[in-house]
């Protein structure tokens, strides 16, 4: 075996090990919300994850981010890792773990359109008949429990997920127009910290009296969202990012809502609907359609 076939074996090891954690870690996200309130938990969970990554930091002696970053990485924390996730929590308590994944992971569709308006990046036919496929599967999600007589509080917690992919959408394309210089594991530890920093906030005003229970179940939960899905995920999706351009990076992505959805069901039931499978369909044949000029280009 070569080097090079090597090489691409590694990197899409690195991306199948990335996308099993961040599956599995929608389920124990819902689970975890039987033994702590949502933002407590998302505290603890970044809290801990941005520890583990200044570590990291540390030890690659990256140093301090410069005094003219602190405001950027401040305003991305905010919008990855603060709004998105409080979302994402918040809206877990009143709908399945495998829709949730599916809603997050149209943010590359978000990110495009975004990145039209103040990236000055231009939208191919074959990519504006993605994003068109991804908005379709969005509506097919959302719009089918709507005519189905679904509960309110169903349908504002898929709204709640289609906002907290935008707040990432949003985060992502600042990253590119202040920070896309800086060493990324850096940028994600410090915006991490900010981020957990302003959760903290919110847990404290919201949740300061709600109950928490502590056993090896809720550590389990705790443990593996922060180390493995936070820090450690995160830390080998900027490896892979090093290593392949970030268009096939990116479709790697669609590999997320598959496992969470397919975990979803095996470990805690949820019922794969017929809506959340065509819904889901359609949002990843988006993606891919819509990342195909980028591969066409990179391949000549």
């Amino acid at each position: 075996m070569n080097q090079s076939l090597k090489n691409k074996l590694t990197n899409w090891l690195l991306i199948l090990i990335i996308t099993i954690i961040w599956g599995l870690a929608w389920v124990y996200m819902k689970l975890i919300l039987q033994y702590m309130a949502p933002f407590t938990f998302t505290a603890v969970r970044f809290g801990i994850g941005a520890i583990v990554l200044l570590i990291v930091v540390s030890i690659l002696k990256q140093g301090i981010p410069k005094k003219e970053h602190w405001l950027p990485l401040a305003i991305i924390g905010l919008f990855q890792t603060a709004i998105a996730f409080c979302l994402v929590m918040y809206a877990l308590q009143f709908i399945e773990a495998g829709k949730s994944s599916i809603l997050l992971f149209s943010m590359p569709i978000w990110s495009s359109i975004l990145a039209v308006k103040f990236l000055g990046e231009k939208i191919s036919p074959l990519k504006l008949l993605g994003l068109f496929i991804g908005f379709i599967g969005l509506l097919t999600i959302i719009g089918w429990d709507v005519w189905t007589k679904q509960s309110p509080e169903i349908i504002i917690g898929e709204i709640l997920i289609t906002l907290a992919a935008i707040s990432w959408s949003i985060s992502n394309i600042y990253y590119r127009l202040k920070l896309k210089n800086i060493p990324p594991i850096q940028m994600t530890a410090f915006q991490m910290l900010f981020g957990a920093i302003a959760i903290v906030v919110v847990a404290m005003i919201k949740e300061w009296s709600e109950p928490i229970t502590i056993n090896g179940e809720s550590i389990f939960y705790i443990l593996f969202t922060a180390v493995l899905a936070s820090a450690l995920a995160y830390t080998l999706w900027f490896i892979v990012l090093t290593k392949i351009d970030v268009a096939t990076a990116t479709i790697s992505t669609m590999l997320v809502p598959v496992f969470g959805l397919t975990f979803s069901s095996l470990i805690i039931g949820e019922k794969m609907t017929f809506s959340i499978i065509v819904g889901s369909l359609l949002i990843i044949s988006g993606i891919i359609i819509a990342q195909l000029t980028n591969q066409r280009k990179i391949s000549k």
